[in-house]
């Protein structure tokens, strides 16, 4: 314990991928330097939290996922605090602060953090802090930062309220006293340029831990001729800043190599969330042609001796490994080549000034090297600033070591966003450009996020095709820069397509005598059920489909559902359908030249396509983009917007697609209602809020 518990504040976090825990690490070891001490526990540890009965300050932090849902992890704890029968005063004896996470690339931007806000107030919670409201689209720590600097000062003031409140004079008395920090932590380090020697204090620091901040060595090593900065490279102002360097984080993870022999913890292991299902690939089908800008693949799925069950629109997970090529890699640049086969045991590290410390969950006890690096860190992630900074401490050479202090300092914000952030520099690419830094096994499983599973939009029914789901998605490519030296795949569209390859070329040697394939590929699937993207209920109210590339996935899935239920019920009313689709070209990539079968069985009423870099000698030029053809559909659009009370439903890249379709409905809007752009732009929030105008969108 860090100091007097008289000082705590309760600490909850939520998260989807690590940030919010990450973050909410970071409050609790600044707490001790602020003489505070932070109870810290995830939302769903419900047993070992009471917000009934919490007296002292609560500071929250939360991610948003999916559409705007709350993080898995906060799903109960929401589920629970949205109990209509709980009076408006269930929560009046609260106060608390919170910080949401979110993106505002996509539609409902922190939408998790502003549920939980919201319904709290609703219940009579108290701020005893401002929200803040972290935009990962340009660098959480712009909100992050400050927010932390100005939570210390309103936790102090929440404390003493409280302290006031219940009589403890004395205990005010040193509560509203100047709080120095505790002696063996520090916060930040101020890193001068002018200073030759800096001697690193703080948790996990040792004797030896001396930076030679020498202008004069860091310049031979970096020639005059780089006059532009780069990911291993700085240039004046900040080459020659002093420096706020975030506190070293304390160790506290141990891993063992063990002499013995075992398996490997099984895949479902890995998922806490939700059932996972092992299920073959039937089929596997290119959907583009060879000379497509991207490669498109369909696959399909037999999912029929399981209970999995899915809507039309709903998504699923697909459980992945890291590229073969790249864990070999990392093992031989840690110089552990040699032992990826051998188990190892991790635990938590005897003596750890990390409090509160635990082996990650996603860490198995005891599994090979290989098994962990595959299957449980995300050894693609951008590098957060904590890891940064531990890596600084095992960088030997000096103009390496100060510039990923630069770059994990608030003097170098921007650097970080621009060369780490935004050139998405992964852990690899990091060890290639700086080739002095040797870090510790430890590391890596203290500091890389879990691996996550990668989501999917079914296109299928499983009406229409019973004990089968199919998707679609295109092959990720990043190529070669000068922040990333070899081109890479997705990590789960790169494995996919490698996997089924044998599927997608057969040779003699792989069929059967029926002609088909003979070898069974298998891949870990589990749910992830969507909420709000499904069809009207009421099957006679009309809709109309966005969906151009592999953003026209779930849309097959309803136009098949839409089709089986015609079949099946002939005295049904059904409403009219629209699906606008786009592509390149369309000789080349239109994935689903069948959508004429549903026009001309009637399940489809009006197709309407169109073709961005398909050269055309027609007087007018036809529209290049979906947003362009909705426009031409203008009076359509808005009779079944807001005469039918019909439904409209948009699914693919937010940035260049999605916002271009609403800012088309908001003027198509503005137009036939004859209102002003404003008017028309809350007649659209009106719509998200009925939940008659829906994305399953990406960036």
């Amino acid at each position: 314990m860090c100091c007097d518990s008289k000082r705590r504040f309760l600490l909850l976090y939520a998260t989807q991928k690590g940030q919010a825990k990450a973050i909410a690490e970071e409050i609790s070891q600044q707490a001790c330097a602020h003489g505070l001490e932070a109870d810290m526990h995830c939302l769903s540890e419900m047993d070992k939290y009471n917000l009934e009965t919490e007296k002292d300050p609560v500071v929250i932090v939360i991610s948003t996922t999916g559409t705007g849902e709350p993080p898995d992890t906060a799903r109960k704890f929401v589920k629970k605090i949205q109990d209509t029968t709980l009076p408006p005063d269930h929560f009046a004896h609260l106060q608390y602060g919170l910080l949401g996470l979110g993106d505002s690339e996509y539609m409902f931007f922190c939408n998790g953090g502003k549920t939980v806000d919201r319904r709290l107030q609703e219940l009579g919670a108290q701020h005893f802090y401002d929200t803040g409201l972290a935009d990962d689209c340009v660098g959480l720590e712009l909100v992050v930062d400050p927010w932390i600097d100005g939570l210390w000062v309103a936790l102090r003031k929440a404390i003493l309220l409280q302290k006031e409140k219940e009589g403890m004079n004395s205990v005010v008395d040193a509560v509203s006293s100047p709080l120095s920090p505790a002696p063996h932590v520090v916060h930040e380090l101020n890193l001068s340029s002018e200073v030759q020697n800096l001697r690193l204090e703080g948790d996990g620091a040792r004797s030896s831990d001396v930076l030679s901040q020498n202008l004069d060595d860091i310049n031979l090593v970096t020639p005059a001729r780089n006059t532009e900065a780069s990911l291993v490279h700085s240039v004046p102002p900040l080459s020659q800043s002093a420096l706020n360097v975030p506190a070293l984080p304390p160790e506290y993870i141990e891993v063992q190599f063990q002499d013995i022999c075992g398996e490997n913890p099984h895949l479902s292991s890995l998922i806490l969330e939700a059932t996972t299902f092992e299920v073959p690939v039937k089929k596997a089908v290119q959907l583009t042609r060879e000379d497509a800008i991207k490669t498109a693949l369909l696959l399909e799925l037999d999912i029929s001796d399981t209970v999995f069950d899915y809507q039309p629109g709903d998504a699923f997970c697909v459980i992945c490994p890291n590229n073969a090529n790249e864990v070999e890699e990392l093992l031989h640049i840690l110089g552990l080549s040699e032992k990826g086969d051998d188990f190892v045991c991790v635990k938590v590290k005897q003596g750890t000034k990390k409090k509160g410390a635990s082996r990650p969950q996603h860490i198995p006890e005891r599994s090979t090297l290989k098994f962990i690096l595959t299957w449980c860190l995300e050894i693609r992630a951008i590098l957060k600033k904590a890891f940064l900074r531990a890596l600084v401490e095992c960088t030997s050479d000096t103009g390496e070591k100060r510039r990923l202090q630069e770059l994990c300092s608030r003097q170098g914000a921007s650097d970080y966003t621009r060369f780490i952030r935004e050139s998405n520099v992964c852990f690899l690419d990091l060890l290639h450009a700086f080739p002095s830094c040797k870090p510790s096994l430890n590391l890596l499983i203290e500091h890389l996020p879990k691996l996550q599973a990668r989501s999917y939009s079914v296109s299928s029914s499983n009406l229409y095709q019973p004990g089968k789901l199919c998707f679609v998605f295109n092959v990720v490519e990043f190529p070669a820069c000068p922040t990333r030296p070899v081109s890479r795949k997705g990590v789960c569209t790169g494995w996919l397509a490698a996997l089924v390859a044998p599927l997608l070329h057969p040779s003699k040697n792989t069929l059967d005598t029926k002609g088909e394939s003979s070898s069974t590929v298998k891949i870990s699937i589990c749910p992830r059920p969507n909420n709000t993207f499904h069809l009207p209920a009421d099957p006679s109210v009309p809709f109309m489909m966005v969906g151009p590339g592999t953003g026209i996935s779930p849309f097959i899935g309803f136009l098949q559902h839409r089709q089986k239920l015609r079949e099946q019920h002939t005295d049904w009313e059904f409403g009219e359908t629209w699906l606008f689709f786009g592509c390149r070209h369309q000789n080349r990539d239109y994935l689903f030249k069948q959508l004429r079968c549903f026009l001309e069985n009637g399940t489809l009423t009006h197709l309407k396509v169109c073709f961005s870099r398909d050269s055309s000698t027609a007087e007018v030029a036809p529209p290049k983009y979906v947003q362009d053809v909705i426009r031409l559909y203008a009076k359509d659009v808005a009779r079944v917007l807001l005469k039918e009370r019909g439904y409209f439903y948009i699914c693919g890249d937010k940035k260049n697609m999605a916002d271009g379709v609403s800012d088309a409905v908001v003027d198509i809007l503005s137009m036939e209602m004859e209102a002003d752009r404003l008017e028309a732009m809350k007649i659209l929030a009106m719509l998200r809020e009925e939940k008659r105008y829906l994305q399953d969108v990406w960036s």
